[in-house]
């Protein structure tokens, strides 16, 4: 359970009625191997790294806010490094909790390096959105040069300390990137197949 009373989304009540090949039981605990990259996960253990996980996140959070509180507005890239650094917390919270919670999408478990990857491309992809001006978000000023300056300069780094992860997992990103690509190939090939035959079938009609 995490700190704020969100349950786990596929507690052990919840995986022995499922039927999928990919879901198992041995003497470690229930496993999956996953979609992203077929590996084998113990649900226990990536629970856990989440929890971990959201201590080290509200830890630094809480003194985040305090620093905010205390530092004159004149201080604007000060202000600028303790925003950036909020919203890459909040960016990988707000990730944590539906991760945590989701008990109908299996692919929402996966490796904490597959984790650490997912997270950094969300917030790449804020990013953009907040330099285009389609964010809504207290941590942004009317100005928001120096917090985008900050946000590419500290987001990988403190990703991997909040993780507690060594400075390669984050490098892995291409492998996740690719299988998801070739993924994506295969549905698109199903997708066309079907819609051929659908189209052979209306012909034989007509």
């Amino acid at each position: 359970m995490l700190t704020n009373g969100l349950e786990r989304g596929f507690a052990e009540i919840n995986l022995a009625p499922l039927k999928n090949p990919k879901v198992g039981q041995d003497k470690l605990g229930w496993y999956i191997y996953t979609t992203s990259e077929n590996v084998k996960v113990y649900f226990d253990v990536f629970y856990r790294f989440l929890e971990i996980t959201e201590v080290n996140c509200l830890g630094e959070l809480k003194q985040l806010n305090a620093k905010i509180e205390s530092t004159p507005g004149e201080q604007e890239e000060t202000l600028a490094y303790f925003r950036a650094r909020k919203i890459i917390i909040e960016r990988l919270l707000k990730h944590l909790y539906l991760c945590y919670t989701d008990s109908k999408n299996l692919s929402s478990i996966m490796t904490p390096w597959c984790f650490g990857t997912v997270v950094l491309e969300k917030i790449e992809i804020y990013r953009d959105r907040i330099s285009k001006g389609l964010v809504q978000d207290a941590n942004i000023p009317e100005y928001p040069f120096y917090v985008l300056q900050y946000i590419d300069e500290i987001y990988k780094k403190t990703l991997l300390d909040l993780l507690e992860f060594p400075e390669k997992a984050l490098s892995m990103r291409w492998q996740y990137s690719e299988l998801l690509k070739r993924y994506s190939k295969v549905l698109s090939n199903v997708t066309n197949s079907l819609q051929s035959v659908l189209t052979m079938i209306k012909s034989y009609g007509r």
